[in-house]
């Protein structure tokens, strides 16, 4: 089917701060984004693109899907949703309703949390708007700042995204969350959090989501904001009456395991870097060893970082030589 088996396509479930329970679709090639954010918890983008194009065959997506779907009822875990979030941006995906349409037989909601670059264009909106759940990025609502913490491509224009996403929230049926990622000294001062609450209240979206870098950023000159400005942004978005809530806290370390360790680590890796006492839960579930994880940074297929006082591993990505159909 292509670079990697069919349990690279999913993973999890995992616990999700937006989503509760969410079973995690990777429909993208690693690192293959429309933006290269300076926090990404996932390294530097591989490739800046914004044309969308096939990256793995529909039936691969589901066939994953529902593999880990069963498997997840075997051993009784729930799945409160179906989440497109891989490492890069989902609506590259040019067959992303194709997908959506064959895996709601299932009968789990489905989701997508996009950076929203492509939002202007109405086979992007069509395909997002097949979803019961979509966040949009919202980081700043200054072009420069724009530039500095999203790192577009070149062809991407700023005022387009912003048009683009409140035409969405006019065909969209379903729950719109917004995310606004806040970086020290970058997009923090008390005039970028009133440019982007009044912005965000025009988008009117159900949900307003607040977040700060809590794991290992692309960039090391990125760090979290002082307490008091995350309470500040807080309160100005909630002036503006906008439902918010603040995304700051660690998810916690309940990843669900198969049979393969080494395969759960490295697709929950792939999209979702995990802290070092978290992999010791999960190996403790599932009976294996932390040699396990030395196996891998040895064969360098991890790479291990420290941030804020806490140890993390994260999959070492690499752009895959042949393209799905």
């Amino acid at each position: 089917m292509g670079f990697e088996n069919l349990s690279s396509l999913t993973f999890g479930p995992v616990p999700s701060r937006r989503l509760g329970r969410s079973l995690g679709i990777n429909n993208i090639f690693p690192k293959t984004c429309s933006y290269a954010c300076i926090y990404c918890q996932l390294g530097d983008t591989l490739k800046v693109q914004i044309e969308r194009q096939p990256f793995y065959p529909v039936e691969d997506i589901v066939s994953s899907v529902k593999e880990r779907v069963n498997l997840a009822k075997e051993k009784g875990e729930g799945i409160d949703y179906l989440a497109y979030v891989p490492d890069g941006e989902p609506t590259l995906d040019i067959h992303l309703g194709k997908e959506i349409d064959a895996l709601k037989p299932l009968g789990i909601k489905l989701a997508v949390i996009s950076n929203a670059s492509l939002i202007d264009r109405p086979d992007v909106r069509g395909d997002l708007a097949r979803a019961d759940w979509v966040s949009l990025k919202v980081d700043t609502l200054t072009k420069k700042t724009w530039h500095k913490i999203n790192r577009p491509n070149r062809r991407l224009n700023f005022s387009d995204i912003q048009n683009g996403a409140l035409q969405f929230r006019n065909e969209f049926k379903g729950i719109l969350a917004t995310e606004t990622m806040l970086v020290k000294d970058i997009n923090d001062s008390a005039e970028e959090l009133e440019a982007t609450a009044l912005w965000l209240h025009a988008l009117n979206p159900d949900i307003c989501y607040i977040s700060v870098p809590i794991r290992p950023p692309a960039k090391t000159y990125v760090d979290l904001p002082a307490h008091d400005i995350i309470i500040k942004a807080y309160h100005i978005f909630k002036g503006k009456g906008i439902h918010t809530e603040l995304l700051i806290d660690y998810e916690g370390d309940d990843f669900v395991y198969t049979d393969d360790t080494q395969k759960d680590l490295l697709s929950i890796m792939s999209v979702h870097p995990m802290r070092k006492d978290a992999i010791e839960r999960f190996l403790e579930k599932s009976g294996d060893s932390w040699e396990r994880v030395e196996a891998l940074v040895r064969e360098g297929k991890l790479r291990k970082t420290r941030y804020h006082g806490q140890t993390y591993y994260a999959r070492i990505l690499k752009r895959p030589e042949k393209i799905g159909q």
